[in-house]
């Protein structure tokens, strides 16, 4: 038994043994118990040698260590002595065997691999790329005709030279950029003995010139342990071959390679080998010639493939044709900010970056998580691409050294880059450590105690491994993710700032082309503005230089940075003053990101918000943009006509700011995806009738004051149209008809007077010059339309209808209902009205024709003159129209029998029509489709632009501001316009057969 000091006094056999193995377990083992038997079992060698212990103790897992040294002297006793020779080669390897499983397994294979881990002339410090690539291609040279011979010696050499690497680095004798850099020349060297394993298997391969091009890590060298090696091919055929045999030879030497790194073997494999970084990826050709290479990328590349290319490196093969490829494409890379789309494809880029984590592993990921390595390496990139385009010297292709310059250069503040540095280290040595225990490819930090123990120890964390680590790996990663969110606008403020001589800052030119890169098209005017905000020593200055480079990314990903831009300096503006207001942007995150997105999406928004900036108070929670009950809003408006009594226009000018508020509600509700369609008709309809009673109640009280008598009249106000229904959009007026019904004893003429006095009074103050939106009061479809009287009593509207009415006007009111005033008065009008809308034998044959005709003439006289019937939402093909007519259509041919279809609103119609048989699933499904997509565009029209439109615009970025409000990506204009098209084109095939055909 090992002799491990005990505490003192008298102990038997069995007490010693377990009081070993517990204060094995308090040295550090995990399994006490274990520990003592596997360090009884290395012998006599062993006992006694507390250096061993020690060393062992000093291992990030001394479990681990212990179990790979216990299997390494079962393979070769002899070890035991070599350690007592050389405590450093033991301090060594078992500080690999505490970290990596994977290299202890290797050293148990290849006991003669210890050597490397002598400091003798032999094996010296650090070897250089030169003597990697002989020593790899010397390993492989033995075997020219036994490709698995070969591969396999491949295999053991570099892993003979990353336990040499990793003894270093887990020696603190290599740094973390020394360590990526010899990585990526390991790469480099296991490339080319790959290579020549290659060209001895390819029959004429001495006919092409073949260079491997490393991308991505390799390309930068700054590769981790275990990765996908990312490569590009450029060939060129040998003096006097033909180009395209010598493509074919180079395809089948860039293939053999490939399988030569990646096949799998006992000594298993180096990792894969991708390609898929080539012109045109996975579908393009595996190799190409340099000229093919240019013409592709002057042609037809994307920005990616230019980032891409920002870390091109020669790695192996024909290396003077590689520099002859970077240098050509070097040209091409540094212009890539100048190209059109560059914005949008950042865009896409970005949100490709963020597609990539998986749900469940977004937490623990330190590559592609919020905050990781991707977040970091993605700005670093961007800003290469949008600054070196006239600065030479932010060319580099490793992460830090770029990041370095950018700091050096005034383009990334100093502070945030020396922070930044800092959390990429750190993540990119956790990387290091998370796939050494392995040797596999993951970037996601383990869950469990010991693998974290394990990863904490390995930095040096002693007192607390678990808890020390995930504190600093959490801090690093919320630093960096603050930091990246800051990373691009914080030294735009330093450039309109007043900042000492001795600080470097970012010039106007550079601020101008990195707004304009990020998306900002007066880059100029934004410079001013962000320059008003945050100029000065005020209190306020100092909140909106904190908010400001967050807010200016937040804008940057809403569809109209610029307007976001001018419409948050605006409401600042009017309420700067104000205590709570940058207090709430500044500690609610919430409140700001909702805030931007707003003001950078809608002009409606913006308007509201500029005439009651207080409301911005509202954008706290999803709660606070709850559809507020009609009930509360009516109880709200009452009170609010009450308190102004006499004072008609004041009375209703605060009821018209009631309807502003919850018009903004229900637009931030709409535009955060929290209400459907439906929901926003409703909301608004119930908004308009509170607004429309308010306003009676005022008027009424206005006309009582004139006349000296309140009116000798019950006044009943019924929605049509669109209110009707229950289905207003932003844009909507409200199109309604005035009934009144004189009391007992008063004048015919008396009544009517009033009446009407009343009614004008009511659209004068709902139309009034005002900050609020007016809500314009049609009444329209009265009879006799605008000849007619504005007001009439039931019986008169009565003895019209049987009289004289056409069938439009039936089909007119199908979408009436009381929506204000007398409810008793409005329930007699409605039930005189029924017969009228639902005839109790459906409408006949003559009637259906000429509906039919008066659809077809609509369809050809109101359409505005060159307006595209396919990009019409109201006239259009498969508009609501459309959609409308075919429900209506089915009420008056089937309400007077079908109760259920006696309703106002369309899909509630169309929904009834197929529960009765009358419309097949099919069609409704089609229909609802139509309806619910072309309703949001016309209200997605009127919160853009601020003004009401039924035509898709044909302007290119007026269309893409309207399809990012539909919740498209910036790119998906195009997608937007082939989803209506196909949508509506489905509606208008069943509106033909529906609503033509008998």
């Amino acid at each position: 038994m090992i002799d491990v000091e005990l505490e003192e006094g008298t102990v038997n056999a069995d007490s010693r043994m377990q009081t070993t193995a517990g204060r094995l377990a308090r040295l550090g083992f995990a399994d006490g118990a274990r520990a003592e038997r596997l360090l009884d079992e290395l012998g006599p060698e062993a006992v006694g040698d507390l250096g061993l212990l020690d060393d062992l103790m000093a291992t990030a897992d001394p479990d681990l260590a212990l179990t790979s040294l216990s299997r390494l002297v079962e393979r070769d006793p002899s070890v035991l002595g070599a350690f007592r020779a050389d405590p450093a080669l033991r301090a060594r390897l078992l500080r690999v065997f505490g970290l990596s499983a994977a290299l202890g397994d290797h050293v148990v294979r290849h006991p003669e691999h210890l050597r490397l881990l002598e400091n003798t002339p032999e094996s010296p410090d650090r070897p250089t790329d030169r003597e990697l690539r002989e020593e790899l291609s010397a390993a492989v040279s033995p075997f020219p005709n036994d490709h698995r011979a070969a591969i396999e010696a491949l295999r053991v050499a570099y892993r003979g030279r990353l336990l040499h690497l990793a003894a270093r680095d887990v020696m603190r004798e290599s740094s973390f950029a020394e360590t990526a850099a010899e990585l990526s020349d390991l790469a480099g060297a296991a490339l080319d003995a790959a290579l020549t394993i290659a060209r001895a298997e390819v029959a004429d391969a001495g006919d092409v010139r073949l260079a491997v091009i490393g991308m991505g890590k390799c390309g930068a060298r700054e590769l981790n342990y275990i990765s996908d090696v990312d490569v590009i091919f450029v060939a060129e055929p040998g003096d006097g071959a033909d180009e395209t045999k010598a493509l074919q030879i180079a395809t089948r030497l860039a293939q053999t390679m490939m399988r030569a790194c990646s096949e799998s073997t006992p000594e298993g494999s180096l990792w894969e080998v991708d390609a898929g970084l080539r012109p045109e990826g996975r579908m393009g050709p595996l190799v190409r010639t340099l000229d093919s290479h240019l013409t592709y990328y002057r042609r037809w590349a994307k920005t990616w493939e230019f980032q891409a290319l920002l870390k091109a490196r020669p790695v192996a093969g024909d290396l003077e044709l590689g520099q002859e490829y970077v240098a050509a494409v070097n040209e091409l890379v540094w212009q890539a900010a100048a190209r059109d789309n560059f914005v949008e494809d950042v865009q896409a880029m970005r949100r490709r970056v963020e597609a990539q984590v998986r749900a469940g592993d977004a937490e623990r990921q330190i590559k592609l998580g919020p905050g990781g390595l991707r977040d970091i390496e993605f700005a670093v990139q961007l800003l290469q691409l949008v600054h070196g385009r006239s600065d030479p010297l932010l060319r580099r292709r490793a992460t830090l050294s770029a990041l370095a310059a950018l700091s050096r250069g005034g383009y990334v503040g100093r502070e945030d880059a020396k922070a930044l540095a800092e959390a990429y280290t750190f993540l990119r040595q956790v990387e290091h450590l998370i796939q050494l225990h392995r040797l596999r490819r993951t970037h996601v930090v383990p869950s469990e105690i010991a693998d974290l123990r394990r990863i904490g120890r390995g930095l040096g964390m002693t007192s607390d491994p678990v808890g020390e680590f995930t504190t600093t790996w959490k801090r690093h990663a919320l630093e960096a993710r603050r930091l990246h969110e800051k990373l691009f606008y914080r030294p735009l403020l330093q450039a309109v700032a007043r900042l000492p001589e001795t600080e470097t800052r970012l010039s106007t030119a550079a601020a101008t082309a990195r707004l304009e890169a990020l998306g900002y098209t007066d880059a100029e005017g934004a410079l001013r503005h962000i320059a008003a905000l945050t100029s000065g020593v005020s209190r306020r200055a100092a909140i909106q230089r904190t908010l400001l480079p967050v807010m200016l990314g937040w804008f940057a990903d809403a569809p109209d940075p610029d307007a976001g831009l001018l419409g948050f300096r605006q409401i600042s503006d009017k309420l700067g003053a104000t205590p709570w207001y940058l207090r709430l942007l500044r500690d609610e995150t919430a409140v700001a990101e909702r805030l931007a997105r707003l003001l950078g999406t809608s002009r409606y928004v913006t308007g509201l918000l500029l005439h009651a900036p207080d409301a911005v108070a509202i954008l706290g929670s999803d709660a606070e943009l709850a559809v507020r009950p009609a009930a509360a809003l009516a109880g709200e408006a009452a009170a609010a006509v009450d308190r102004h009594g006499e004072e008609a226009e004041t009375a209703v000018a605060a009821v018209r700011a009631l309807r502003r508020r919850e018009l903004l509600r229900t637009a931030c509700a709409d535009l955060s995806a929290l209400l459907d369609i439906e929901q926003v008709g409703q909301a608004l309809s119930a908004l308009n009738d509170v607004t429309i009673q308010a306003a009676l109640d005022a008027a009424i009280n206005k006309v009582s004051v004139e006349r000296r008598e309140v009116p000798p009249t019950r006044i009943a106000v019924i929605a049509m149209g669109r209110l009707g229904g229950m289905e207003s959009s932003y844009a909507s007026d409200a199109d309604v008809m005035f009934v009144h019904a004189p009391l007992p004893g008063a004048a015919d003429r008396e009544a009517t007077d009033a009446a009407h006095a009343v009614a004008e009074e009511l659209r004068r103050l709902l139309a009034l010059q005002a900050p609020d939106p007016p809500l314009l009061v049609d009444a329209g479809l009265r009879p006799e339309g605008r000849q007619g009287p504005l007001v009439r009593t039931i019986a008169s509207y009565k003895a019209y209808y049987d009289r004289w009415s056409s069938h439009w006007e039936a089909q007119a009111l199908l979408r009436a209902r009381f929506c204000a005033g007398d409810a008793a008065l409005g329930a007699e009008f409605i039930d005189m009205i029924d017969p009228v809308r639902y005839p109790a034998e459906g409408i006949p044959a003559d009637a259906v024709r000429e509906i039919r005709k008066l659809k077809a003439r609509m369809e050809a006289e109101r359409l505005p003159r060159g307006a595209d019937p396919a990009l019409h939402t109201k006239l259009g093909r498969g508009g609501l129209s459309d959609v409308e007519w075919v429900a209506q259509l089915i009420q008056l041919r089937h309400a007077g029998a079908v109760p259920a279809l006696r309703t106002t609103r369309t899909l509630d119609a169309l929904r009834a029509a197929v529960a009765e048989g009358l419309l097949s699933s099919e069609d409704e499904a089609a229909l609802d489709r139509a309806w619910r997509f072309v309703s949001r565009i016309r209200d997605a029209i009127m919160l853009v632009r601020g003004r009401a439109g039924d035509m898709i615009p044909t302007a290119v970025k007026e269309r893409a501001l309207i399809a990012r409000a539909l919740g498209y990506p910036p790119d998906g204009s195009e997608d937007f316009i082939e989803d209506y098209r196909r949508v509506t084109r489905r509606a208008r095939a069943v509106a033909e057969r529906v609503f033509y055909e008998d």
